[in-house]
Order: structure tokens, then sequence, then C-alpha cells
């Protein structure tokens, strides 16, 4: 048997202290930002729901946003009221629209500003509010 060269099946690799560091720095940023951007989504995602249920449960804009007023007392919703919906007739009923935005604050002069908007027209584009 020909000699084998140990030094290269000893050698150990592995990630350094600085690797490990910045690794977990950067998953510890990501878990941060994942904290403070969760809760708005599901707000997003109740907001959406409320208003397909306002909508059904009303035929007239002041109904709509009564209805809507009610589903975000029940379901914690705090970034929109009923006055803030757009709501506008179309051929066989009404198109409810919103729009949104929140600023979060990271750190220092920092933050994270996101946009929502929703509708349940069908086309998908929301409506312009009447004034």
């Amino acid at each position: 048997m020909q000699g084998v060269n140990k030094s290269k099946f000893t050698r150990q690799t592995g990630i350094s202290l600085i690797g490990l560091i910045l690794t977990l720095g950067v998953l510890a940023l990501i878990a941060v930002l994942g904290m403070k951007v969760t809760p708005n989504v599901i707000e997003y995602i109740s907001i959406k729901k409320a208003i397909a249920s306002a909508k059904q449960a009303g035929t007239t804009v002041r109904e709509i946003q009564i209805a809507f007023d009610k589903q975000a007392d029940v379901g914690y919703i705090d970034a929109i009221k009923g006055k803030d919906l757009s709501i506008v007739k179309n051929g066989d009923g009404m198109d409810v629209s919103f729009a949104y935005t929140k600023k979060i604050p990271l750190f220092g002069p920092a933050s994270l500003l996101l946009e929502f908007e929703g509708t349940t027209a069908k086309s998908g584009v929301p409506a312009k509010k009447q004034e």
C-alpha cells in the first residue's frame, strides 16, 4: 500500500469567529425585520377580508362604511376606518377599495415604508375615491 498524505485528511475547515458573528448579525436583522413587518401584513389581510364582508353587508356607501367599522373593531384593525374607504358604484353593485402606508421605525434615522392597497373590484384596479 502506498503512503497516504494524512495532513490532507486531518485538516479542519469551518466557519471563523468573525464569519459566525457576521452570519448571526444578518440573521438577527432578518428576524427583527420579520417581527416588525408580520403584524402589518396580518392587518392588511384582515382589511382585505373586512372590505369583502362589508361589501356584502351593505347596499349604500354609509352602510358599507358602518359594516367595515364593525369588522375593524372585532378584527383589531387600526390602520384605516370606514371613512377612509373608496366606495364607487359599478354596474351591478359597489366596489370597495383602500390604500394606506405604514412607516415602521427600525433604528436611528432608518425606517421602513410599506404601501398597502386592495380592492373588491374584479379588475383588481383600486377605485378612486369620489369626493
